[in-house]
């Protein structure tokens, strides 16, 4: 199994926080940042290979992660167009190293140990909340017949708050990034990738994963980091 980490957004919505280095670097508690919390978590779940898109700061980003030390084996790619394109084209042009099982997540996503080893002990699913409110501008998802149907921002009828941390079997993930590279080919680089994953969603399979109140949410502002600061301060009291 590999872990895909998307990196490559600019975070313009933090600020100074992410004047000198990518929204993933940005501290969490003393001596814990969005990655290394991350990487620690999946070192922790026994996953060793990890895929990491990159955009701006992208040199910054690699040292970091080398400079952790952990017992890791790292891809990077780089999106060169980062600026233009979403995450949707960094995907495709990392997909040579994506050939296997994966779990796949944001790069400013925060979540705990147990969430993640519930994701990993489910067949392909994503995280969803069936106790948080239905957010107006960010990822909800659509789910019949106890799976998931769509996942966007726009979706609010039979929908749940979702959170794009998934666990995908490799032949789930193989339909979702043909349809990636379909939509590439097209010129069609600034969506979402759950605009391909929509459009092939009754062939995946993908079931919600109901993470509740537990910790798993996105950090997109200031504010934002200031709420997950406070829930990871709670959980280690």
């Amino acid at each position: 199994m590999k872990a895909l980490i998307l990196n490559s957004g600019m975070g313009k919505r933090m600020g100074l926080l992410t004047s000198r280095h990518p929204k993933c670097m940005t501290e969490l508690l003393e001596g814990e940042t969005i990655l290394s919390r991350q990487l620690k978590l999946l070192q922790q779940q026994g996953i060793r290979e990890i895929v990491i898109t990159t955009g701006l700061f992208d040199q910054v980003l690699v040292d970091y992660c080398h400079s952790l030390e952990l017992d890791l084996s790292y891809t990077f790619v780089n999106n060169p167009v980062y600026d233009k394109t979403n995450y949707i084209y960094s995907i495709e042009l990392a997909k040579n190293a994506l050939d296997d099982e994966l779990v796949l997540m944001h790069g400013d996503l925060v979540f705990s140990g147990q969430v993640l080893d519930n994701a990993l002990h489910s067949g392909s699913c994503m995280t969803v909340s069936s106790t948080a409110p239905l957010p107006e501008k960010d990822f909800k998802a659509v789910v019949k017949d106890g799976y998931i149907r769509e996942v966007g921002v726009e979706f609010f009828e039979s929908a749940v708050a979702a959170q794009p941390l998934y666990h995908l079997k490799q032949k789930d993930w193989r339909i979702w990034l043909d349809r990636i590279s379909d939509f590439c080919a097209r010129g069609e680089r600034s969506c979402y990738a759950e605009n391909a994953l929509n459009q092939v969603s009754d062939q995946c399979r993908i079931l919600p994963l109901d993470v509740k109140d537990s910790v798993c949410c996105e950090i997109d502002t200031p504010e934002d980091l200031e709420n997950v600061k406070n829930m990871l301060k709670d959980m280690r009291k």
